[in-house]
């Protein structure tokens, strides 16, 4: 594969070279590191405040130099993800002259911030899900402190090689791959099948979202140019832009809306991974902070014992065997291989009558003892995945009253486990959104210039970025895997053909070759890396 074409070659005038070479005022300089330095900062005070509300005692540095270690991989994950996805965003705002190149940088970082702050959470706790259910029950043990270090730096190292080259690989199928991977490998050093620490009915919607997103960015991108050409006769709207003349107002303002729109989705959607993995490492290091969310009202306790007490009598009224001596084996058993036994329901009302003894005797979470906390959140999390695997593959044939009863149940057990502190929002949204204002000229000069035989004109920037963002949009509503990053880089190159300039298919095939391979090279770079991390370790 050739790639030496890939460094950012000189731009042309009518390209805005001089306003892409721009070096940043000592102003912003100041501004950049002052923030940095500030987060940092605030994430280091917030840690220390939580381990003095709940009076810590240190006996040893170890875990907290790890917990530090890997909340800085995590942020640093974030930063890299805030660099490498910019071009998403500006690259057509910056190449049809709609804004300068630092103002749109500007721009995109601080509305990846608000997507972060303002996001709900429900994706974090997506991307947990994926992970093997044993090292997620075991994150605090050095097992756990190897997956967090082999799939996270396995991403980095990924998303910096295509950045370097200037490719624009997708950030979520690297995570993705790198979770496999690790999933995998952790598979394979138990003596398993390598198949079975893998969520493979995932990962095959990964694949086809792989496969279709850059051929609905294409179509759909080219379809609305030629309607555009159809409808709106002004010529200078098809050619490149004369010097840095701005297009017509109204094409200008779509413009920026999709570049505001394509960069508060993706913090919303991106920013809420590294959360998820910042809170498993808070949960395995801290339990007694993290496990539970020691903010839930007092109230809710007996409210809590009382549903697990229903869903219990409920369970029991479906099978006539006693409960297993250790349901915890049973559900973990279940969970791993999806294999039914007969002591699976009784085994998920012993433990969720177990859980709610504990919350009523307790009286609240808050007042869950230390020793204790990471015991019942496991046990929580354990019954969370047991209930949402049997409704999944419709096991146990419930009437309506009892289904009723397991999902409500489940859905407190996910508010007393599921849940993300808003310093840790502030912290990413913060390495998110200085991310996007570094680093992003090789990505948006790949986008911008080397996707199409000719310059990006005003048309082709607004159709590929509208489509960017209602697929990101729809995407999100539905559930799907969809990359953004595939999706406006197909979309630029649907409007190059459609708009008669020919494609560069030097870069189109590196640009395949390196979408195709992201998912198999972080699978391999990560279960190495587990691997080797777990011997060390």
């Amino acid at each position: 594969m050739a790639i030496s074409s890939f460094a950012p070659a000189p731009a042309s005038a009518s390209s805005g070279k001089s306003l892409l070479d721009k070096k940043p005022s000592l102003f912003t300089l100041v501004m950049f590191f002052g923030v940095l330095a500030c987060g940092l900062l605030f994430t280091a005070y917030s840690l220390m405040h939580d381990m003095r509300e709940i009076g810590t005692v240190v006996t040893t540095w170890t875990p907290f130099l790890l917990l530090g270690v890997a909340l800085l991989i995590a942020l640093g994950f974030e930063f890299v993800n805030g660099f490498h996805d910019t071009a998403n965003a500006v690259a057509t705002v910056i190449y049809t002259h709609s804004m300068p190149p630092n103002v749109a940088v500007a721009w995109s970082g601080f509305f990846n911030f608000l997507g972060v702050l303002l996001s709900s959470g429900a994706v974090a706790f997506g991307i947990i899900a994926l992970l093997p259910v044993e090292l997620i029950l075991q994150v605090g043990s050095s097992a756990g402190f190897a997956m967090i270090f082999a799939l996270l730096i396995a991403a980095i190292l990924w998303n910096l090689g295509t950045w370097w080259l200037g490719l624009p690989a997708s950030s979520s199928h690297t995570l993705i791959g790198s979770i496999i991977g690790v999933g995998v490998a952790n598979a394979l050093m138990h003596g398993r099948d390598g198949t079975s620490g893998v969520d493979w009915a995932q990962a095959i919607k990964i694949g086809y979202a792989l496969l279709l997103s850059p051929l609905v960015g294409f179509g759909f991108a080219a379809l609305l140019l030629l309607a555009l050409r159809a409808f709106v006769k002004n010529r200078s709207l098809y050619k490149a832009p004369q010097g840095n003349t701005p297009p017509p107002w109204w094409i200008r303002g779509m413009l920026i809306v999709t570049c505001t729109g394509v960069s508060f989705a993706h913090g919303s959607n991106d920013g809420q991974k590294g959360m998820g993995l910042i809170m498993l490492i808070l949960v395995g290091t801290l339990p007694m902070a993290y496990a539970l969310n020691r903010t839930m009202p007092a109230d809710q306790a007996l409210q809590f014992a009382a549903v697990a007490e229903v869903t219990q009598q409920a369970l029991m009224r479906h099978s006539s065997l006693p409960a297993p001596a250790d349901p915890r084996l049973v559900l973990s058993a279940y969970v791993g291989s999806k294999q039914v036994t007969p002591q699976l329901i009784p085994a998920l009302a012993a433990l969720t009558g177990s859980i709610g003894a504990q919350v009523k005797g307790y009286g609240s979470l808050s007042r869950v003892p230390a020793e204790a906390m990471g015991n019942v959140r496991n046990d929580m999390y354990l019954t969370s995945e047991t209930i949402r695997l049997m409704d999944k593959h419709k096991v146990g044939h419930f009437d309506a009253d009892t289904t009723a009863n397991l999902q409500l149940f489940k859905q407190q057990i996910d508010n007393a486990t599921r849940f993300i502190p808003l310093w840790v929002k502030i912290a990413v949204a913060i390495a998110l959104g200085l991310g996007t204002m570094v680093g992003w000229k090789r990505i948006v000069v790949t986008v911008g210039e080397k996707i199409g035989k000719t310059h990006l004109t005003y048309a082709q920037g607004a159709s590929a970025e509208t489509v960017a963002m209602l697929t990101i949009g729809a995407a999100d509503m539905f559930g799907l895997p969809v990359s953004t990053t595939h999706v406006l880089s197909s979309g630029v190159a649907g409007t190059m053909v459609a708009n008669g300039g020919g494609l560069q298919m030097k870069t189109i095939r590196n640009l395949l070759m390196a979408w195709v391979l992201t998912l198999p090279a972080a699978i391999v770079l990560s279960g190495s890396l587990y691997w080797l991390f777990s011997r060390l370790f």
